[in-house]
């Protein structure tokens, strides 16, 4: 593929940077993961959301927990419910892969159609979770024991790969992968990304949230940065509130939607608003 062409590109819901969208689209040219990091809030896992609907394909999310395996996305052998069924009679027991349920890697593999496959934020699996998925991420293929059946892709994923980066992820992993980080909006990207979420805004009000939401994302002492989501929050609940933009900086009305911690809702009620 053309990767100036032809590719990912911002939805009427997710703008993307520049720098974003020329990462998607080289990871997809190269077949490799796209590895994604960034702060919260900054539409890491939304991302896959778009290159799904941007590209018109199926998502599969896997949501990643700290007690999740690699092999929880290959597939599982129920052998509770085999044992069971052997129990009561039930006919077609000797048939083992009726007990074999895919996991979302499985998912997109045998998917007709190429997917998006979301692995949402790996780091918080052990360490050993991102080298156990080694082989199948580049083979694109697994064997299942129980059946003697190997599993290929039928059309290779387009794998993105979200972390809060709680933990160190293996170099041989990193090798694989195409690695982006997505920095925080800008002032313009933002008000970009904030009219994608509705059909009409307040100008007065848009311009003076955002002048203190910034300022406060630039205190120092602000242990918890508000995120996009919760600006988003903030501009919706002053509209539904009906509250005046001109009291705004000296109210900070609702300003509980933006800050979530005590010290920082203390740092903030001492700032001077300009």
């Amino acid at each position: 593929m053309d990767i100036n062409t032809g590719g990912f590109k911002s939805t009427g819901t997710y703008i993307a940077s520049h720098e974003l969208m020329s990462a998607v689209n080289v990871a997809r040219a190269l077949s490799k993961p796209l590895l994604i990091k960034g702060e919260p809030g900054t539409g890491k896992t939304m991302l896959a959301k778009a290159i799904a609907e941007s590209l018109d394909m199926p998502l599969i999310s896997w949501n990643i927990k700290s007690t999740t395996k690699a092999q929880d996305g290959l597939y599982m052998y129920d052998t509770i419910q085999r044992l069971y069924d052997g129990q009561f009679g039930e006919e077609g027991v000797d048939d083992i892969s009726r007990y074999i349920k895919l996991g979302k890697l499985g998912e997109a593999f045998v998917s007709e159609k190429q997917t998006v496959l979301l692995i949402d934020e790996i780091d918080k699996a052990d360490l050993e979770f991102p080298n156990d998925l080694l082989w199948e991420l580049d083979q694109m293929e697994f064997f299942i024991y129980e059946t003697k059946e190997t599993i290929r892709a039928k059309h290779r994923p387009i794998v993105i790969i979200t972390s809060n980066a709680e933990k160190e992820l293996p170099d041989a992993f990193l090798r694989r992968c195409v690695f982006h980080y997505i920095a925080f909006p800008d002032r313009e990207l933002m008000d970009e990304i904030v009219r994608t979420h509705f059909d009409r805004v307040d100008e007065k009000i848009l311009s003076e949230a955002m002048d203190v939401f910034y300022q406060i994302r630039d205190e120092k002492s602000v242990k918890k940065k508000p995120s996009t989501s919760e600006l988003i929050d903030w501009i919706n609940a002053l509209q539904l509130g009906g509250i005046s933009a001109d009291t705004i900086k000296q109210a900070l009305p609702f300003i509980g939607t933006v800050i979530k911690k005590d010290e920082d809702l203390e740092t903030v009620s001492h700032m001077t608003m300009e």
